[in-house]
């Protein structure tokens, strides 16, 4: 659920100016957390034998069965990458589709029913294992996804959105074929995948990936990800998964 998060970067935004000495050491955080992240953390191919057994033993043996499934998916996609110079935006729109039919098939489950919080990033491994999340949690293990199939990270956006058609805070993938492109939504809330002007039920307020944070309304820069919290959370839970 995605509680707080706009008020919280709000807040982290309209702060004043930090000494300079702390703000150094944050960025030195900052900077370990993205280079521990750099390789494949999040991916279906950085799943541990100690991983997969301690989810198999917390979510049943299930669990196993749909990991696989997922490392399985994951590289036919590559394999069809692989065999081509570089994707096409053909060739990119069907990978789009089959990642969000692949995840949507998912149980979508709230937080608090399922992760027993009010506000849980869960990582791939959690969800596809759990066989369930929310929305923040498709959006995030399709982002990872399709960053490992390939997909340049330029064109990925995570996406806070206000959904009116239920009538609260949603979380979507954006993807943009090129500079100032109309963006294609991937979203739980149906398999099709749709432009941003053919759903006017979300309206954008600001979107993120590996390098930066924009507001939707301007479009201007306004930070590093890494300043929000519990994104910050999900990199270092998943360079704990890759020690497993």
């Amino acid at each position: 659920m995605l509680v707080g998060h706009n008020r919280e970067f709000r807040r982290t935004h309209e702060a004043p100016r930090r000494p300079f000495l702390a703000a150094l050491g944050a960025f030195a955080v900052a900077l370990a957390i993205w280079l521990s992240w750099a390789g494949d953390l999040g991916y279906s191919s950085s799943l541990t034998p100690g991983l997969i057994k301690q989810l198999a033993g917390k979510y049943g043996a299930d669990a196993r069965t749909r990991l696989a499934a997922w490392q399985k998916f994951i590289l036919s996609q590559r394999m069809r990458e692989d065999r081509r110079e570089s994707l096409s935006a053909k060739t990119e729109r069907d990978i789009l589709e089959a990642v969000n039919v692949f995840f949507n098939r998912l149980a979508f489950v709230d937080d608090i029913k399922h992760w027993g919080v009010v506000d849980y990033w869960a990582s791939p491994a959690e969800m596809l294992a759990s066989n369930g999340g929310d929305c923040e949690d498709f959006s995030i293990a399709k982002y990872f996804a399709l960053k490992e199939i390939g997909i340049p990270i330029s064109r990925l956006r995570i996406t806070y959105v206000k959904a009116t058609r239920i009538n609260q805070a949603h979380m979507v993938v954006a993807y943009y074929a090129g500079p100032g492109a109309e963006p294609l939504i991937l979203d739980n809330l149906e398999d099709q995948i749709r432009p941003a002007s053919q759903r006017p039920d979300l309206i954008p307020v600001y979107n993120f990936n590996d390098d930066e944070v924009r507001l939707a309304k301007t479009g201007e820069r306004a930070g590093s990800p890494t300043q929000i919290r519990i994104w910050r959370g999900l990199l270092e839970k998943l360079e704990r998964e890759r020690r497993t």
